[in-house]
């Protein structure tokens, strides 16, 4: 079996277990298991109270297995006073029904820290598309952060080193929106890793295990 933390396609394969990136404005209920969130991209203040609702109420549903995509982009125009607000509204969210919380996070590592300990985020927290250097990685394991990997683990060889140093129970891997396989995802992370396939099969496995629980 194969875990794909993040994919914006639904597959319907019968091997692979994925988490469907679903938006509460686009919401599909033939999906049978998937997260939901504002993206930062997409916040829309006049619609920002019926999109809250909308996800709380899947996250009440046993088919909504995180919250997210949600997080903190510094490279777009939405001011980060306006993304911090709906950010912090999501993570009480995620709190209260004890849902993962699946991150897009672009140049704002230090706000994440200062806003996991200001909140006191007891629920797992997974950097979504990591693509960054190895000093980066460690301080957000050391925090407490999962990280999890696609296409950037495929597409940029720096990456080898940095993935390589990633203890083995703080990853994940993923697909996103990419037009390469999640097969070629895992060939590419056992490789990187010195593992049989088999091997981080069973690890992928059980840090999914550690994050969702019963799913």
């Amino acid at each position: 079996m194969l875990y794909n933390l993040h994919t914006h396609h639904f597959t319907n394969n019968a091997n692979v277990i994925e988490l469907v990136n679903q938006y509460p404005w686009a919401f599909n209920d033939a999906i049978p298991q998937y997260s939901i969130g504002i993206h930062p991209w997409y916040i829309d203040e006049n619609r920002l109270e019926s999109d809250l609702q909308c996800i709380e109420t899947q996250l009440a549903l046993p088919e909504c297995w995180a919250l997210g995509e949600c997080g903190l982009d510094k490279r777009i125009d939405i001011p980060m006073e306006i993304q911090i607000a709906v950010f912090e509204k999501q993570i009480v969210l995620a709190e209260h029904y004890q849902k993962p919380l699946v991150l897009h996070l672009v140049a704002a590592y230090q706000e994440l820290v200062a806003i996991k300990n200001r909140l006191h985020i007891t629920v797992p927290v997974v950097l979504h598309g990591f693509s960054k250097n190895a000093q980066v990685a460690r301080q957000m394991v050391d925090h407490g952060f999962y990280l999890s990997f696609g296409k950037y683990l495929l597409r940029n060889p720096e990456l080898k080193d940095v993935f390589a140093s990633v203890p083995n129970d703080r990853f994940l891997l993923e697909t996103d929106m990419m037009e390469e396989t999640l097969e070629d995802v895992y060939l590419k992370a056992a490789q990187y890793k010195g593992m049989t396939l088999e091997t981080l099969q069973q690890q992928v496995a059980a840090n999914w295990k550690t994050i969702f629980k019963e799913y």
